[in-house]
């Protein structure tokens, strides 16, 4: 395996040697926040409003590995509805494998819960996160959201928490998943939630890949935030892929 200051050519690593690479802390006791996005070469996340515009062949095997590890999968609401999430679809006898290597995934190969941050809980009963999954989705919401929805979200198979009075925090909505011994935490978005996380300084890791595309327009950026913040972070590693794909791993100091 070729590497240069941790570079290392994606062809070169099988499946076992990606989940090793990505594998979460081990004896966690508190939730690792890991984060990730797909960004264009000039900074958009999204093409044509989705972030799935700006997909590759590299960034879908990573994002396939990341969810086989993980213990469950953060999103915002707004993430939901734009990108039509449904359940996860997990590789049942890697997360086996995973969670016997102690690296991550499950015992019974189950698929990671989607877990949906929505202050108001404005989803509708009737989308795929409801509709397309094998495991609860978890929705982390308020107490003050409207009670008539946190029951039809209950009705159609949700496990609905409320995990703040008025608005759901970071520090809340990690607790409220770590009570429910999910330590191994995937956040797939949005720029709002990441930005949110960013500012709490409640973010352990950061798994980027750069698409190798120009996309001009007026698309976001991975994060945004009311207030602007300096974070350093040290590369971990970098794997390219022969498409000009480029994948990497930043943690915090």
């Amino acid at each position: 395996m070729q590497r240069i200051h941790n570079a290392i050519q994606l062809t070169e690593l099988n499946a076992d040697d990606l989940a090793e690479l990505y594998a979460y802390p081990s004896s966690l006791d508190a939730p690792w926040v890991r984060a990730n996005f797909v960004s264009s070469i000039d900074g958009a996340a999204t093409s044509g409003d989705l972030s799935a515009g700006l997909g590759t062949a590299a960034d879908k095997t990573v994002f396939m590995m990341l969810r086989d590890l993980a213990d469950v999968i953060l999103v915002g609401a707004g993430t939901v509805r734009a990108e039509n999430y449904g359940g996860a679809k997990t590789d049942a006898d890697r997360r086996r494998a995973l969670h016997a290597r102690g690296l991550g995934g499950h015992p019974d190969g189950t698929p990671p819960p989607i877990a949906v941050v929505t202050a108001s809980a404005a989803l509708e009963p009737e989308c795929r996160l409801f509709n397309d999954t094998t495991v609860e989705p978890l929705i982390l919401t308020t107490a003050t959201a409207p009670a008539a929805r946190k029951r039809q979200l209950a009705d159609a198979g949700a496990q609905v928490i409320e995990a703040g009075g008025v608005a759901v925090t970071p520090k809340a909505l990690l607790a409220a998943l770590a009570e429910r011994g999910l330590y191994r935490v995937l956040c797939e978005g949005g720029p709002h939630l990441f930005g949110e996380l960013l500012e709490a300084d409640a973010v352990d890791e950061l798994c980027l890949t750069t698409a190798p595309l120009l996309v001009g327009g007026t698309a976001r950026r991975i994060s945004l935030s009311a207030h602007e913040f300096q974070r350093p972070m040290r590369r971990r590693h970098t794997l390219f892929d022969t498409d000009g794909t480029i994948l990497t791993r930043w943690a915090r100091y």
